[in-house]
């Protein structure tokens, strides 16, 4: 027997669903602030660092020793400079967000 549409439509939307929890666990978003959003992502070096998003471009910023530009793809110095500063407002949440996402890791 052939699957119908809807069943279909009903496994292709819970797939769908699954990978953007597992994507979410594997990158989760710290805040959301306008246009931008803060995340950490998994699969990368142990230094604390923060990624951010937007229609712009991405950055991604290390927070230890201090807050410092990484890299760079699309954003102007002006965003960069309104970047740091939401990345300073947010510091304490994103350090919490980080030592949790990271604190099973061996």
């Amino acid at each position: 027997m052939l699957p119908t549409p809807n069943s279909r439509l009903q496994r292709t939307r819970a797939a769908a669903s699954a990978f953007v929890r597992g994507a979410c666990r594997m990158s989760p978003t710290v805040f959301r602030e306008g246009a931008f959003r803060g995340f950490v992502f998994s699969r990368e070096e142990r230094q604390m660092h923060i990624h951010i998003q937007s229609p712009q471009g991405e950055a991604k910023f290390w927070l230890e020793p201090g807050i410092e530009l990484a890299e760079n793809i699309g954003f102007s110095e002006r965003e960069l400079g309104r970047i740091r500063k939401l990345i300073e407002r947010h510091e304490h949440e994103i350090r919490e967000t980080w030592n949790r996402h990271f604190s099973g890791r061996g």
